[in-house]
């Protein structure tokens, strides 16, 4: 739709304000002329028809006097009483006397006469008629109101009703319809308000929607981890009161008291450090602490932490990594978003099992793999494995230690770095975790 800047229709609007009285008072000027012709059937005011009878008499009588001051301030006289103005000329067309120089013809109803005697022209007489503005102002203020009229309709038409529609359309909106239709409008301005606050509703809409993800999972979060530390605190409740009871008599069963208490202590511990991590980086959006890293060093790190757990289960770790996987990145997310990976592979391996660790640069990316010799993921696993909190029927009894967090989290770490995290079975069987991140850090 075509549009026009609100300055060039505040101009036509002026413009008309101007013209249109202007052509009325013309108007009706010109009809006023035109009608107002010296014959007696035109002539309607009898005073008038008088006075200019008197007039011209006056004229055609003092012929010989027309050059005479005396008898030119008498006509003078007469003139001004009739409100008529007269122009005498002789035979040869020079001008004998004008009562006002001022006046033009073209603007005033004329009389032109010759005065002849004995069939000899003695001269040329341009009587002026009184002309009254009363008509072409009157149309004048006609054409003024009807200017503000027509001004006042298109400036309602373009400006005032698509404000008024706009203002309607953002309380409805402001009461949460976002389908509230945004009014057109054929002024520049108003339509690139409408643009911009339509790309504020889209944004806000946008915003709300995530908002609203966000809270129905903060919400599953907070039920499916207050459900699951609920084990847990049930079981070092029951080993502390038989501690406390005495049931744990001797040093065998009171070690092994002892010893599950610390395991479902730890379990606790990795409950809430994952729930925190997983808020932080879901709420929070930190900055991250970037710096050149060697990403070989963070998989040894990792690596590291996680050799007793290996080592519990005879599970041996391959590390493949090539020399130079430098990146940009933040060190300690890097090593969790790796450990949460790891953790995750010596859980699920079998006992004697083995766990493969490489990673090497391909292009402008680093490339990591991780692959260990469990059972791998079934169909359902693969599609749901990086949801919140999601872990797989067979281990909802938290048997293999896990918080349903440390995928999703891994995951997370890694797309902010600008790289992401794919899940998959190796063709000769267990879990394949693989990933890629820029070699030259997040934009």
């Amino acid at each position: 739709m075509k549009t026009l800047r609100i300055r060039k229709f505040t101009i036509l609007c002026f413009f008309l304000i101007l013209l249109l009285p202007w052509l009325f008072f013309l108007t009706a000027h010109f009809m006023e002329t035109k009608t107002f012709r010296f014959t007696k059937s035109q002539m309607q005011n009898e005073t008038l028809q008088r006075q200019l009878t008197e007039t011209i008499h006056l004229i055609e009588a003092g012929v010989d006097k027309w050059s005479d001051t005396e008898w030119q301030n008498r006509l003078h006289q007469e003139l001004l009483k009739a409100k008529m103005d007269v122009s005498i000329q002789s035979a040869s067309g020079l001008e004998i006397y004008r009562s006002n120089p001022e006046r033009r013809g073209a603007l005033s109803s004329a009389e032109v006469f010759s005065v002849i005697n004995d069939g000899q022209l003695l001269g040329r007489v341009t009587l002026y008629l009184p002309q009254s503005n009363t008509v072409p102002m009157i149309a004048a203020l006609a054409g003024l109101l009807l200017a503000f009229f027509i001004v006042g309709m298109e400036m309602r038409r373009f400006l005032l009703k698509p404000l008024e529609r706009l203002s309607v359309a953002a309380g409805q909106i402001a009461a949460g319809d976002w389908e509230a239709q945004l009014p057109l409008s054929r002024i520049t301005e108003i339509a690139e308000v409408r643009d911009s606050f339509q790309t504020m509703v889209r944004g806000l809409q946008k915003s709300y929607r995530k908002q609203v993800e966000l809270e129905e999972e903060r919400r599953f979060v907070i039920s499916a981890v207050a459900h699951d530390l609920r084990t847990p605190l049930f079981a070092l409740r029951g080993y502390l009161d038989g501690l406390e009871q005495g049931i744990a008599q001797s040093p065998e069963k009171m070690a092994k008291y002892i010893t599950v208490c610390k395991e479902k202590s730890a379990q606790l511990d990795r409950l809430v450090a994952d729930l925190f991590t997983f808020t932080k980086m879901e709420y929070l959006e930190t900055k991250l602490n970037n710096r050149t890293v060697d990403f070989r060093l963070v998989f040894q790190k990792s690596i590291d932490s996680l050799s007793p757990s290996a080592r519990q289960k005879h599970i041996s770790i391959s590390d493949y990594s090539a020399v130079d996987c430098a990146l940009n990145g933040d060190i300690h997310l890097l090593e969790r978003a790796m450990s949460n990976l790891l953790d995750n592979a010596v859980r699920h391996t079998p006992r004697d099992g083995e766990i493969v660790v490489r990673c090497y640069p391909d292009g402008n990316q680093i490339k990591f793999t991780i692959r260990d010799s469990g059972p791998g993921f079934s169909s359902e696993e693969l599609e749901r494995v990086f949801e919140p909190l999601y872990r797989g029927e067979s281990s909802r009894n938290r048997s293999t230690g896990g918080s349903g967090l440390g995928l999703t989290i891994s995951q997370k770490i890694v797309r902010r770095h600008g790289g992401d995290l794919a899940v998959s079975n190796h063709p000769e069987g267990g879990a394949l975790l693989e990933g890629w991140l820029p070699a030259g850090g997040p934009d």
